[in-house]
Order: structure tokens, then C-alpha cells, then sequence
């Protein structure tokens, strides 16, 4: 597989030397905040993925994580991709993945982004809407669709209109066949803050089944189905969809299950350090701080902005001082902004300018995280090779002096 220009190297750990080890040793020598990646963790994650729900083929969202190194590992493990923009489509096929294994997703797709799908024989396209409809078939007639059907769940949530009704799924199967296109599945997605999912999934299940049926007495060769996911939680998934699967899906039937775990694979993979760079005594009695960090909400913390917390970080201190008390602290980024806050409260001890805090489970940090150190444990490099994971990288060993 193809690297990016310029590469990355990976540094194998052995003889001791742990992800803290290379974490401190940096933050020793940095200027500005970083990320240190296990790659040993996509390979623990993706383990567990195939013994828990082995029919489920995983589909890596790249907008959670553009990294060269996870599209390297995880395309050597045999999962697709899925991808909104020209940028990601050409990122996949730069790095060997075939366009069978792409999925173009989006709801409102350019012109030109289509096309390019096309050209790149990438052809399955996710459509939610008659307008989308016509653009396909007027730039890509070979396109495999997938309708984007609206679940309940997802409806409750948010006032935006998102996936095709189920009553519109027959509107939009008739329209396709007049123009030709070949609609092959049903895509959905079920928000993971779902109050109960194992009901959620029930209704969206039985819908896509309809669907199929409706697909099927049109002439359509239906036997995909993608039911999302970008932030599965595994124990979710073995509880409540499985079984609905083997109910309205069942294996006998042919039909392709495919899944879309981000979060899962990459979320601890990564661990990212930021460093102090402003301190306020809070007002009051008790004794309490308020720091600034190199970074925030508009960069590596954007998922705070979504709506998801931020653990409180453990530190990193220049001038190690044994024991010390714990205050109340809360962490902003740079900016004044009061969006930008990031850990709204948490206890830690009296930080200075330049300590470093060290952020973990921020592998989906979005699409232009700060440098990242690539590490992997001597023992899981020794599997990936096993294990046939191709990596055009360079590689150095690090070990306790």
C-alpha cells in the first residue's frame, strides 16, 4: 500500500517501554501539543469485533479519522470504508483500497463528487431522496444504491429531516427502476443516546424488511443492508441487534449485513498531550484554577462541541514534585470563547505554564489532529505481521536503556 507523501514511521516498544513511556519522552522535547497512537489497539478492537458479531462487516467512517496508519491497518484487516468527499474517496484508493469497499454516503452529494465515484468505479452510494436519485442516474447509471431509510429513533432527536420515510421507499423503488439505476439494500442509523435501542432497532429492522420486500416484487436484487452506527457499542450491538438480525435477516437469506463502527476501533488508540499555556487563581475563598491549553474546541476537542464529554486528563509536570494536593480545576482551549472549555471541572494539582496534560481515547479526534507518534507494543507488531497487515512505513525499536 501507498503511504503519504513524506510517510511516518512507526517505533516498536520493547523491553518494557510502554505508550506512557513514548508520551513522557516527548512531551520532554515538543513545542506543541501531539498524539501518540497504539496501533496494537486497532488490531485488540478488531479481535473483539469479529468474536462478538462475526456476520456484522465493519465499515470505517474516514471522516472520524483520516490517519495513513489506521486506513493502513485497518484496510489489511479486510474492513471497507466509508466516505463523504472527493478528499476521502481518493485518500482510500491511494492507500490500496479497493473501490468495491468504499461506500460514498452523504445526503446532499455534488455533481462532482458523483462523478468522481464513477470514474473510480466506486458503486455503492447511499440515497435518501428523489433529487439524489436524479443526479445518480444522470452521472453514474452503474451505481448500486443503498436508500438511507429515517428511523424513529433518529427522528425524535432532531427537527432535521434525515433518510426517506418508509411510505416514500415505494415512490423512490419505482422512480429508480423507471430510470434504470439498481437500488441492492437499505442503509439506517440509530443514535447511540437511543433511550432504548433493542425497540429502536426493532422498527428499523422490520421497515428495512418492507423495504426488501417492496425492493424484491420491483425486480431489484436486494442484499445489503447497512445498519450504521458510527459509535457502536459492542454490548448494544450483541444485545439487541443480533438476534433482531437473525429474526428479519436471517443468514440463510444472503443478505450482506454491514456495520459502522468509528469510535470503537480507533476512540483508544490514540492518547493526546496539550500543554498549560495560561493560569488563573478563580475567585473565592477555596482555592481553585483555571488553565488555558494549547488546544480546544476548534481543534482536537471538536467532539466536545458534539455533545461528547472530555475525561479529565492525567499530567505531566516538568518539575516532578512527589505527592501533591488536588485542586478544582476547570481546562479551556486558546481562545476567549465561552464554547471553549473543555473539561468543565475536574481535580488536579497546581499545574504551571508548559505542564502537560495528557488527554486519552481521543482517537476520533476529527480531520486534522496535531502530529501523531505511531507506537506499537513488540508483541502486537509480531501479530500484525502474522495477521498480514501491510504497513509502507518506517520502523524503529525502542527499549529501556
Amino acid at each position: 500500500m501507498k503511504g503519504l507523501a513524506g510517510g511516518y514511521s512507526v517505533e516498536v516498544l520493547e523491553g518494557g517501554v510502554t505508550l506512557r513511556d513514548v508520551l513522557e519522552e516527548r512531551a520532554l522535547v515538543e513545542k506543541s501539543a501531539f498524539m501518540v497512537a497504539d496501533l496494537g489497539a486497532l488490531m485488540r478492537q478488531h479481535a473483539r469485533w469479529q468474536s462478538a458479531v462475526p456476520r456484522l462487516q465493519p465499515y470505517f467512517p474516514l471522516k472520524c479519522n483520516r490517519s495513513p496508519a489506521v486506513l493502513e491497518v485497518l484496510a489489511s484487516l479486510g474492513l471497507g470504508f466509508v466516505c463523504t468527499s472527493k478528499a476521502e474517496v481518493n485518500l482510500a484508493l491511494e492507500h490500496g483500497v479497493s473501490p468495491d469497499h468504499i461506500m460514498l454516503s452523504g445526503v446532499c452529494k455534488q455533481l462532482a463528487l458523483i462523478k468522481s465515484a464513477a470514474r473510480n468505479h466506486v458503486r455503492l452510494l447511499v440515497c435518501e431522496n428523489q433529487a439524489e436519485l436524479s443526479k445518480i442516474s444522470r452521472v453514474h447509471p452503474h451505481a448500486k444504491l443503498l436508500l438511507q431509510l429515517t428511523t424513529d429513533a433518529h427522528a425524535a432527536e432532531t427537527s432535521v429531516a434525515f433518510g426517506a420515510s418508509l411510505k416514500s421507499c415505494r415512490h423512490l423503488l419505482e422512480a429508480a427502476k423507471g430510470l434504470g439505476v439498481q437500488v441492492v439494500g437499505v442503509a439506517f442509523h440509530v443514535p447511540t443516546s437511543c433511550q432504548d435501542p433493542q425497540e429502536a432497532y426493532r422498527h428499523a429492522l422490520l421497515d428495512a424488511r418492507c423495504v426488501f420486500d417492496m425492493g424484491e416484487e420491483l425486480g431489484f436484487h436486494m442484499n445489503i443492508l447497512d445498519i450504521g452506527g458510527a459509535d457502536f457499542q459492542l454490548q448494544q450491538v450483541e444485545s439487541a441487534v443480533s438476534p433482531l438480525l437473525d429474526a428479519y435477516f436471517p443468514v440463510q437469506s444472503g443478505v450482506h449485513v454491514l456495520a459502522q463502527p468509528a469510535s470503537f476501533y480507533v476512540a483508544s488508540a490514540f492518547s493526546l498531550a496539550v500543554n498549560v499555556i495560561a493560569k488563573e487563581a478563580a475567585p473565592g475563598e477555596h482555592k481553585e484554577f483555571l488553565y488555558h491549553m494549547s488546544e480546544g474546541v476548534y481543534g482536537p476537542f471538536a467532539i466536545k462541541l458534539l455533545g461528547n464529554a472530555i475525561a479529565a486528563p492525567s499530567v505531566h509536570k516538568h518539575t516532578l514534585c512527589g505527592e501533591e494536593a488536588l485542586f478544582p480545576s476547570s481546562l479551556w482551549g486558546p481562545s476567549l470563547d465561552q464554547l471553549d472549555q473543555v473539561v468543565e471541572r475536574c481535580l488536579l494539582p497546581e499545574l504551571s505554564v508548559s505542564d502537560w496534560l495528557l488527554f486519552s481515547n481521543m482517537g476520533t479526534c476529527g480531520l486534522a489532529p496535531p502530529h501523531v507518534y505511531y507506537a506499537v507494543a513488540a508483541a502486537d507488531w509480531y501479530h500484525m505481521q502474522e495477521a498480514g497487515v501491510l504497513l509502507d512505513c518506517a520502523t524503529k525499536t525502542l527499549t529501556v536503556v
